[in-house]
């Protein structure tokens, strides 16, 4: 199972669809994700902070969480390389252009694709639009 940042994120927050994440997380033989989500998933929780919405005490207790499960390797990370990122980039730059892609999207798509995923799980609507495009069906709980 490929699960993008938004999904790991989804499991630490209590948002929309956090508990039904956590229950497609605890049912998963395997979770992967790209190690691109060890970066963005910090950036979610510095914006929670900026905005407010946590303090930074909470944040860094949640890093310390998605550290430790990280460790205990209750998710995989995929190393992004050269050759996935020349791909990406070639994927992204033939893409139809009604196609909206963003950097992190398609890295994540790519690295789903090159792991032989048929699905990718996220609440992004512009990576679920995206998905087919990389051969992947977008699911969402």
């Amino acid at each position: 199972m490929y699960l993008d940042t938004c999904y790991l994120a989804k499991f630490y927050l209590n948002e929309a669809d956090s508990v039904q994440v956590r229950e497609l997380v605890r049912g998963a033989d395997k979770i992967h994700s790209s190690v691109w989500a060890l970066a963005e998933f910090h950036a979610v929780l510095h914006r929670r902070v900026r905005e407010g919405v946590a303090s930074a005490e909470e944040a860094g207790d949640l890093a310390s969480r998605f550290s430790g499960h990280a460790r205990d390797g209750l998710w995989s990370f995929i190393p992004v390389n050269e050759a996935l990122l020349r791909r990406t980039g070639s994927l992204m730059i033939s893409a139809p252009r009604e196609i909206f892609l963003r950097t992190a999207d398609a890295v994540h798509l790519a690295t789903a694709q090159e792991l032989g995923e048929r699905d990718v799980w996220t609440n992004d609507s512009h990576m679920l639009a995206a998905a087919p495009y990389f051969g992947l069906t977008g699911r969402s709980v």
